[in-house]
């Protein structure tokens, strides 16, 4: 693969996985301890009621599945770009050989070709 279109697709990886970040930490915290992992936070309810108390449930549950969406992008990304510092990226994981570049250039995290993805 050209280095200018690794280059290129590491430009993109890097700004989805600010962008995602950002989203995270808008209403979750990173935990310190386990790598790619982020913790929704409850929403912080002073002296409510059981029906502001129900509602506050509701939020945290919408919370956590848009946190786990974003947390399996963000490793998705994230093994993207470890896979280019160990020189490993592009390469199917399914079959082996080596991912279309259009394929790559819509999907920069992809870790299948499109025939193994299709499996």
């Amino acid at each position: 693969m050209e280095q200018d279109l690794i280059e290129k697709l590491k430009t993109k990886l890097i700004e989805e996985k600010e962008s995602l970040e950002k989203e995270l930490e808008s209403f979750a915290k990173k935990d310190p301890n386990v790598k790619d992992n982020w913790d929704a936070k409850y929403p912080d309810r002073e002296d409510t009621d059981k029906d502001e108390d129900a509602d506050g449930v509701g939020e945290y549950e919408n919370k956590v599945a848009l946190e786990r969406n974003l947390e399996t992008r963000l490793k998705s990304v994230n093994n993207a770009l470890e896979k280019m510092e160990n020189g490993t990226y592009g390469i199917c994981e399914g079959c082996g050989k080596k991912i279309d570049e259009e394929r790559l250039l819509a999907c920069p995290e992809a870790k299948t070709c499109l025939k193994c993805n299709e499996k």
